[in-house]
C-alpha cells in the first residue's frame, strides 16, 4: 500500500527549505491548467495527508475533476502564502482546506491555535473574495506524531476541530466531520486505515471520500 513515509516527509520539508511556501511544487502543473482553461471542480488544499491521497487513488481524484494541493509537512502559514498560486488563479468552484495536523505537531516552531485557526479563516476570506466555495474539514484523528513523541496531539486537534465546525456553521459553510468517523478510543486513527497512525492508506482514504461525497451532496 503506496503512503507517504516520515522520511518522504522530512525531505521534503529539507528539499523546500529554500522556497518556503513550496511555490515550485505545483509551478508546472497549475500553468498546464491555465493554458488548458480547464476549471477544476475543487482544489484540495493540505499537507502530506492530502498530497497522499492524490498518490495513492489519483482516480478519485481524476473521475470528478478534483486538483491535489497538498505538500508533506506543511503547516497552515505555508498554505496560506501559497493559497493564491495553487487556488485562486486555477480559478476552482470549490476550495477543500484539510490544514493544522503539522501546526499542532510544531513543524515550524511552537504556533497558538489561534493563530492556526486564524490562517485557516485568511484562506476562507480569500476564497469567498473570489466567489470560491469553501468546503472545511476537521483535523484528522492523531494520538500520537511518529516524528514527534514529546507532543500528545489528541485534545488538542478536538479543540482546534470545534474551532473550525464553530466557525463553519457561524459563517454557513460546509464543515466535513473526519474525526468522530475515524477515530479509535484513544482518539487517534485505527492502525487498519493509517499504520503510522496519521497518514491514511488506500481504505483509510476510501472512508474519507465517502465521507467527503456525501457531504458535497
Amino acid at each position: 500500500m503506496k503512503f507517504l513515509t516520515i522520511t518522504s516527509i522530512l525531505l521534503s520539508t529539507m528539499f523546500y527549505a529554500q522556497d518556503f511556501a513550496g511555490f515550485s511544487k505545483y509551478e508546472n502543473q497549475n500553468q498546464e491548467i491555465k493554458v488548458k482553461k480547464v476549471t477544476p471542480n475543487s482544489v484540495f488544499m493540505g499537507d502530506s495527508i492530502t498530497e497522499g491521497w492524490f498518490s495513492t487513488d489519483p482516480e478519485f481524484f481524476t473521475k470528478n475533476n478534483f486538483v491535489g494541493r497538498g505538500i508533506s509537512g506543511q503547516v497552515t502559514s505555508q498554505m496560506l502564502i501559497r493559497f493564491r498560486e495553487d487556488v485562486i488563479k486555477l480559478k476552482p468552484k470549490r476550495v477543500i482546506i484539510l490544514a493544522g495536523t503539522n501546526d499542532i505537531a510544531e513543524n515550524q516552531g511552537p504556533i497558538s491555535l489561534d493563530k492556526v485557526f486564524g490562517n485557516i479563516v485568511s484562506m476562507v476570506e480569500l476564497a469567498k473574495a473570489n466567489k470560491i466555495q469553501v468546503i472545511l474539514c476537521s483535523v484528522l484523528p492523531a494520538y500520537d506524531f511518529p516524528w514527534r513523541k514529546d507532543i500528545i496531539p489528541a485534545d488538542r486537534v478536538i479543540t482546534l476541530n470545534n474551532m473550525i465546525k464553530d466557525y463553519a456553521q457561524k459563517n454557513h459553510i460546509t464543515y466535513v466531520d473526519y474525526h468522530s468517523v475515524l477515530k479509535d478510543e484513544k482518539n487517534g486513527l485505527p492502525k487498519e486505515i493509517a499504520e503510522d497512525g496519521i497518514h491514511p492508506n488506500k481504505l483509510g482514504y476510501e472512508k474519507m471520500e465517502a465521507i467527503l461525497m456525501q457531504n458535497l451532496k
